[in-house]
């Protein structure tokens, strides 16, 4: 039986958002009605065929049935643990604790440095502080969880006390153990869940919300050729398993984040592919948060325009999630996505 996917597309912001949809002429995403869109896109592993919401009640009945139960996942209000989503998009800020991560090692990775920066992200209003002690930059290998905590403890302690919404950015069991004793909030494990094998069970145990992300391979082996037979479908296909998985195991909780994953086993057409499809993903009802900041495909996208910073690539990145209704940005340089956001929605929002 051929499988079909709803992407919700063709977005309106702001005043005519509002007013469309008081007119019905078009949906609600998320449950905000600054972004709604009046045209899905139904998809298939063989076809593709946009469609405007106002002839949906023309499709075939099982269809239609399908289609009517992606738009309810796709319209309803998302809602997360300690987060704020009407607030959108919210902002992740990363602190990488490490020697070697591929944009910021080494500079921040001593208790004073790494809180002078989480303060900083805080003063520019980043709502979720990202902390990491392992690079998992493109051919980096994995370090014993002894090493990974020595790193973490002492900038986690001071973090704490900052009062911000904490998101630990590991892969092992026994780092997220240690950590709850400074009251983490979300665990952010770049594996999918599936480095560690007792992971799952303490996300069981503890009932903490956690990042859903998807790559292939590993940090050591996953840009070497990775490839898909489309990769927009099996991404959403590998949530679709994993979350049945995780409700047989009894994570029965909504406060999930679903991150697909650029730059993690994809080349530069895998993640230009799934940037321009992101929207699809909300179909499968959880809030979605995408890290662009300084990435590779951005290097590979400018060529001779290419920077250390990556600023430009990054902000035009971020202001395109925005409007394809991306709930939560995982950036490096708070401040100015906070400019670029603000802005953005000046000029769009009123």
């Amino acid at each position: 039986m051929k499988k079909y996917y709803t992407r919700a597309c063709n977005f309106f912001y702001g005043k005519i958002s509002r007013e469309y949809i008081r007119k019905k002429i078009s949906l609600s995403l998320n449950g905000s009605k600054d972004i709604s869109f009046d045209t899905i896109e139904i998809i298939s592993r063989s076809s593709k065929k946009k469609i405007k919401i106002s002839d949906i009640n023309k499709l075939k009945s099982n269809l239609r049935a399908k289609v009517q139960k992606d738009l309810q996942n796709i319209t309803k209000e998302k809602k997360f643990r300690y987060l704020k989503l009407k607030k959108q998009p919210l902002i992740m800020g990363v602190l990488n604790v490490t020697p070697d991560s591929f944009s910021d090692g080494g500079k921040y990775n001593t208790k004073i440095k790494s809180y002078i920066h989480a303060k900083k992200m805080v003063k520019y209003g980043c709502d979720i502080i990202d902390i990491g002690a392992e690079s998992t930059r493109p051919g980096a290998l994995t370090i014993n969880h002894k090493i990974e905590w020595s790193r973490l403890k002492h900038p986690l302690k001071e973090i704490y006390k900052l009062n911000k919404v904490i998101s630990l950015d590991t892969r092992k069991e026994p780092v997220m153990r240690n950590a709850l004793k400074f009251n983490i909030n979300i665990i952010n494990d770049i594996s999918g869940l599936s480095h560690d094998i007792k992971t799952m069970n303490f996300l069981k145990e503890t009932n903490l919300p956690f990042v859903l992300n998807h790559i292939q391979g590993k940090p050591s082996n996953m840009q070497k050729n990775p490839r898909y037979k489309n990769v927009v479908l099996d991404v959403y296909d590998f949530y679709e398993k994993k979350i049945r998985e995780l409700r047989k195991l009894g994570i029965c909780h909504d406060n999930i984040l679903l991150d697909p994953g650029i730059g993690f086993g994809k080349n530069l057409k895998h993640n230009i592919t799934l940037l321009r499809n992101i929207s699809i993903f909300h179909s499968l009802g959880f809030p979605l948060l995408i890290g662009i900041s300084k990435k590779r495909f951005i290097k590979d996208l400018a060529n001779n325009n290419d920077s250390k910073n990556r600023y430009g690539g990054t902000i035009a990145s971020s202001i395109y999630l925005i409007m394809q209704g991306v709930q939560i940005l995982r950036v490096h340089d708070v401040n100015e996505i906070k400019q670029a956001i603000k802005t953005f929605k000046f000029l769009t929002l009123k």
